[in-house]
């Protein structure tokens, strides 16, 4: 059984850090990307990285580049979001999704975040107070 679970959210202000983690179970990591996304309260989700257990490529949305890190600890089948210069735009419920992924060059991680993951854990909550 696939399993994602989400861990570090909280409440921070403005300018802040916080780290997420998503510990992964049931797959083979390294067939898998794992990204990503959040959900803002009346806003639509929203993709906000993913990275290729494969072969480590990232994708980020314009609005956190510079300020986000996703990495992979594949040894801990574990993915972190390292969410640094935190803006109250950045509230939401942050939750990741895994798919299996194979850069073939033909559909990247931004087509992969666009269409969504197969699996998906249940979230982690961050309020950014101004």
């Amino acid at each position: 059984e696939v399993q994602l679970v989400e861990s570090g959210g909280g409440l921070v202000q403005t300018g802040g850090s916080l780290r997420l983690s998503c510990a992964a179970s049931g797959f083979t990591f390294d067939d898998f990307a794992v990204g990503w996304y959040r959900q803002a309260p009346g806003k639509e989700r929203e993709g906000v990285s993913c990275i290729s257990n494969s072969d480590g490529s990232t994708y980020y949305v314009d609005s956190v580049k510079g300020r986000f890190t996703i990495s992979s600890d594949n040894a801990k089948n574990t993915i972190y979001l390292q969410m640094n210069s935190l803006k109250p735009e950045d509230t939401g419920l942050y939750y990741c999704g895994a798919a299996v992924y194979r850069n073939d060059g033909d559909y990247g991680l931004e087509d992969l975040v666009r269409d969504g993951m197969d699996y998906w854990g249940k979230g982690t909550l961050i309020t950014v107070s101004s």
